[in-house]
């Protein structure tokens, strides 16, 4: 255990869910394809604490993940797997909400620290092969808000992010959650997407403009109807051309009812994150939101369906060092590296 290791005596990383709102090239004509639009969120999370010890072992939900993502640093970037890791909470996963990406992230900001090392994020997520089609997930751990990548160029690299702007603090985000579902992933992932029909170039012209000259500027100037509804028109174009691979617009015909019903309430911003199933809505107050909260967990009762008020976060991951035999010290952002 060499100098750094014995000086710290426990590292704890909070690093956030993001939602995927969408892809707006999926034709790449022009070179470039995908390009995402996303956003960060308080809750879920994955929290976690590391501390040195001889051997590893990890505790506490998606336990397995977490050991895997040690193992795979230790083999990929000379980390030592010598830890003892208490997860406290975890993203569900495959259900749409970045845990894979948050998850091998959380773990290696934590040994990094533990080993004294400057190494960036971005460096990390190309050891673990992080941002093959998204880069929001990489952005929404170095700094939160609402997120929009290029895409997939030429280079050997995670989608570089374009722009980045805050999400209100007054607004609000319905998160629905099909409990038991799971959206695609892994290999069933990659042959969707190789069976995907050519998606039309005018298409991908009019989500690229709707997204520049409609949904961010209504962001800018906190138009929470305006942004909603470029939100729905995006997601209803790139969900109907998943609708072969997922079995229609959204993956969860639950959470589609529910999604149909909020639109009934006037609510335009409501979609599907990545493979989903989980559905969300943008809202534009806190009170509004609890009611339809409210209205739906009574509408659903019984049901599988789990409605969970949410906030954006204007901030990425969170790390905070404590020294041996000292007081916690200080919470440091992750940003470019720690």
């Amino acid at each position: 255990m060499n100098d750094q290791r014995n000086r710290i005596g426990e590292v704890w990383v909070h690093a956030p869910a993001r939602l995927h709102a969408g892809f707006v090239d999926l034709n790449g004509g022009l070179g470039r394809r995908f390009g995402s639009l996303g956003i960060a969120i308080d809750r879920p999370a994955i929290i976690l604490r590391a501390r040195p010890t001889d051997s590893l072992t990890v505790s506490g939900p998606s336990a397995d993940r977490v050991r895997r993502s040690i193992e795979r640093l230790g083999q990929e970037a000379g980390l030592s797997d010598a830890v003892a890791v208490t997860v406290e909470e975890a993203i569900p996963p495959h259900v749409g909400l970045g845990s894979g990406t948050q998850t091998d992230l959380a773990v290696a900001a934590a040994l990094v620290c533990l080993e004294g090392r400057g190494t960036a994020a971005r460096d990390l997520a190309r050891a673990l092969e992080r941002g093959a089609r998204s880069g929001i997930g990489l952005a929404a751990f170095e700094q939160g808000g609402v997120l929009l990548d290029g895409g997939r160029g030429g280079l050997d690299a995670a989608p570089p992010l374009i722009a980045r702007a805050p999400f209100p603090e007054d607004w609000r985000i319905l998160l629905l959650l099909h409990r038991g579902g799971h959206g695609l992933h892994g290999a069933p992932e990659a042959e969707a997407f190789r069976r995907l029909p050519p998606f039309p170039p005018a298409a991908a012209a009019h989500l690229c403009r709707l997204v520049l000259m409609v949904a961010l500027p209504a962001l800018a100037e906190g138009d929470v109807d305006r942004f909603g509804q470029a939100i729905g028109e995006l997601q209803r174009t790139v969900g109907d051309h998943f609708a072969p691979a997922q079995g229609g617009r959204f993956t969860s015909p639950l959470v589609a009812d529910a999604l149909s019903w909020l639109e009934a309430q006037g609510i335009g911003g409501v979609g599907q994150s990545s493979w989903g199933p989980t559905g969300f809505a943008i809202v534009g107050d806190a009170a509004q939101a609890e009611r339809l909260a409210h209205g739906m967990r009574s509408r659903w009762a019984g049901s599988p369906l789990e409605v969970m008020v949410c906030q954006g976060r204007n901030s990425g991951a969170t790390l905070r060092n404590q020294l041996a035999g000292a007081e916690t010290a200080p919470a440091v952002r992750w940003a470019a590296g720690v």
